[in-house]
């Protein structure tokens, strides 16, 4: 192997879709056409020494995992799938490697498996923000980031997708120099290497399918206020327009009135909070501005025709229903 190539391995988790893989390689395999040369050369493992196949029956072949090559110079842990436990030679192996000084990475939900293994304790992460909140739940030591990308001293991690490929252009510009990564970004045709400081989420004019400045300021103050609604009023003042003026642009452009959408994004955050975290119904009520038990639990069962608990406990029947299972097709 040439001295400057980098060995990169990927462990993929059981379940993930190998798309989720897909960023990271277009970015190395880019990188070794345009250098014409072997920048990069990748292992992909799996647990159990099975391919990755798709619903769509897209296989990505992989080897059982084994301890790496001693010239492995990343590891990254990939996953859609949240793992319940893990394997204690992996973890084993795992901090043995963090120990030697590797840099270990996650992509999307690979943040799991390396926290679950204490790594990214006193870390901060990138995390995709509709698992954010579970994983803040389940790992309080850890820095939780709505960021692109994250890069902490020896652990770094993607929230998956795009972000992936920035992050993988910044390595490359770090390995390799910032004109070979100009040069992957222009064969991938990418606009700009967007930097890992820039939030994940799509930006609120995108969103909501309109460039209205008022309605754009009119939502966000919603976003930002949660916990404490504010009036129509209030918000009417705050971006400058009267109470009629901001109706008819939210009847416009929202085909909604404001005091509905907002009732709407409460509870559209209440159900992801109840579905990815252990807070009481209670809490999760108060924490979305809701006054009461009795005045969630109705304003939730009229949205979703459904209440909160039948809601969850629904949720956690099918997890068992699938945890089962997959139990019975391993055995």
């Amino acid at each position: 192997m040439a001295a400057d190539t980098r060995r990169v391995a990927f462990l993929l988790w059981p379940g993930t879709h190998p798309a989720t893989l897909v960023p990271a390689l277009s970015v190395l395999r880019s990188a070794n056409r345009m250098a014409e040369s072997l920048c990069y050369k990748v292992d992909c493992f799996s647990l159990d020494g099975q391919p990755l196949v798709s619903p769509e029956g897209l296989q990505m072949p992989a080897r059982q995992w084994q301890a790496p090559y001693p010239e492995l110079r990343r590891l990254w842990l990939v996953a859609d799938q949240l793992p319940e436990t893990l394997p204690a030679t992996l973890v084993q192996h795992l901090r043995t490697l963090a120990r030697d000084g590797l840099p270990l990475g996650a992509i999307e939900g690979g943040v799991f498996p390396l926290a679950m293994s204490g790594l990214l304790d006193g870390h901060r992460c990138a995390v995709h923000w509709r698992m954010i909140d579970e994983f803040r739940e389940r790992f309080p030591a850890v820095t939780a980031s709505s960021q692109l990308f994250e890069q902490d001293r020896a652990r770094l991690s993607s929230s998956g997708g795009q972000a992936t490929l920035d992050l993988f252009l910044s390595l490359v510009a770090e390995d390799h120099g910032q004109d070979l990564a100009a040069l992957v970004a222009e064969d991938l045709v990418l606009e700009r290497i967007r930097d890992g400081s820039e939030r994940q989420r799509v930006p609120l004019r995108n969103r909501l399918g309109s460039t209205h400045p008022k309605l754009t300021q009119a939502v966000i103050l919603m976003e930002s206020n949660i916990e404490e609604p504010l009036t129509t009023d209030e918000i009417a003042r705050h971006v400058c327009v009267s109470r009629r003026q901001l109706e008819r642009i939210f009847k416009q452009y929202l085909n909604s009135v404001p005091s509905q959408y907002y009732l709407e994004l409460r509870l559209n955050r209440a159900r992801q909070m109840l579905l990815q975290t252990s807070k009481s119904i209670i809490q999760i009520g108060l924490s979305c501005g809701f006054s009461s038990g009795p005045h969630f639990s109705s304003a939730y069962r009229n949205c979703f025709g459904i209440t909160p608990r039948e809601d969850r406990n629904q949720r956690r029947a099918q997890q068992a229903m699938d945890a089962g299972a997959k139990d019975t097709q391993e055995q």
